[in-house]
């Protein structure tokens, strides 16, 4: 794999940091801006939603940026939204923050895709997604864990500090590590757009928003899971998000592997595990040891939906990857907001806290379904192309193939 795939880990690292890292600090952000649990919910919701807006609009207005100046001023934007973050003196200044840095996370990752794809021989396409990606899942393995303990023990405004400083880490890989991008000629924005008229592309999108919304259901509300209902104490909480990351950067990894020979056993795999393993999530997060293996568990089968999804969109927007894997990354974000919501909704009502996780379950199935559709018409579309006669060479025609290929209205004449 080409060193330059490094670069976009970094920059992954960074942004994945910052979208996941306040999961672990829910309670120091809650207790010291005094607003409820769920309402600290809504920061992950709104940096979701922003991400969804931001992911189309940033990678359309970048359409005629070469790919590297544009990573590198998406990572500047990111920077200074952690600032804004780190220095907030009240939850609503807090959400702006979360705003200005996620509307950079679509379009990085949607761009940084294209381009990692495109750094490879096009048998090793996932894994080199996947690597770009397992910067996202090296942020839970390490980042969140100690991001978590450092907001833990110096205040939650110091996590935003380190994030920011990472994200300047960030930037010098990008600068110094990826190489300059020939500037893809493409019909355009209009033709780019054009890829959005294709029915697969959109259920591949809501297969995104569906299936890791079910993941991040559960991603946002775990803290309190593991220390009100699994009964861990608050500084065991940096530990299980490092089971979290362990199983998140496996699955990711795996999944990338498999994606690059079977892709759509690989996508139905990942979905069906999530249903099934947060089904019995709901189950075994009464008890300590039980809810911290089922944690790894859901960790793999949750990010080996990533490298097929993000592969899937592109194979079926090709003429407009760049676009389209930006969008794919707002689905996730869609699918984040709609999850983080339903669950504090359900929590709201007195559902308890491990009420994320049959809510997942349940989008998890959604999510299964529309693959197995997906994968249905893709069946009959090739079974369709097989089917088509084939055209006769020019010296065995006969008369009757001229008159069947010879307009009607000449045919009249």
């Amino acid at each position: 794999m080409p060193l330059a795939l490094v670069a976009l880990a970094i920059g992954a690292f960074g942004i994945g940091l910052t979208e996941f890292v306040i999961v672990g600090l829910t309670s120091d952000i809650s207790a010291d801006l005094g607003v409820s649990i769920p309402a600290v919910g809504l920061l992950v919701s709104g940096y979701a939603i922003s991400v969804a807006v931001g992911a189309p609009l940033l990678t359309a207005a970048g359409n005629r940026i070469p790919r590297k100046a544009m990573l590198t001023g998406l990572m500047a934007i990111f920077i200074v939204g952690n600032l804004i973050s780190a220095l907030a003196p009240s939850y609503g200044i807090l959400m702006a923050g979360r705003v200005v840095a996620a509307l950079t996370h679509g379009a990085f990752f949607g761009i940084g895709s294209v381009v990692a794809a495109g750094l490879v021989a096009p048998e090793k396409k996932a894994s080199a997604v996947a690597l770009m990606f397992a910067g996202l899942t090296g942020a839970h393995v390490a980042g969140v864990p100690l991001g978590t303990a450092l907001g833990q023990h110096f205040g939650w405004r110091s996590t935003f500090w380190a994030v920011t400083l990472i994200g300047i880490v960030g930037l010098l890989g990008i600068l110094t590590l990826l190489p300059e991008q020939p500037k893809e000629e493409t019909g355009g924005l209009r033709e780019e757009l054009k890829v959005f008229a294709r029915g697969q592309v959109w259920i591949a999108l809501a297969i995104t928003a569906l299936g890791f919304g079910a993941v991040f259901g559960t991603v946002t509300y775990i803290e309190k899971m593991m220390t009100d209902v699994a009964g861990f104490s608050e500084g065991a909480v940096p530990w299980l998000l490092v089971l979290l990351g362990v199983g998140l950067f496996i699955g990711n990894l795996v999944g990338g592997k498999w994606a690059d020979r079977r892709p759509m056993p690989t996508l139905y795999a990942s979905l069906a595990g999530i249903a099934v393993v947060l089904a019995l999530f709901t189950l075994t997060v009464r008890s300590p040891i039980p809810a911290a293996g089922t944690l790894v568990a859901f960790g793999a089968v949750g990010f080996m939906l990533v490298p097929p999804i993000q592969m899937r969109v592109m194979d079926k927007a090709r003429g407009g990857a760049a676009l389209a894997s930006a969008a794919n990354i707002g689905a996730f974000n869609i699918g984040n907001a709609l999850a983080a919501w339903l669950g504090g909704l359900a929590i709201d009502a007195g559902a308890g806290y491990a009420a994320p996780n049959w809510i997942g379950a349940l989008l998890a199935v959604g999510a299964l379904l529309l693959a197995l559709l997906s994968g249905a018409l893709d069946r009959r579309t090739k079974k369709a192309r097989t089917a088509e006669p084939t055209v006769r060479p020019r010296a065995h025609r006969t008369a009757r193939d001229a008159v069947e290929e010879t307009p009607a209205h000449k045919l009249v004449a």
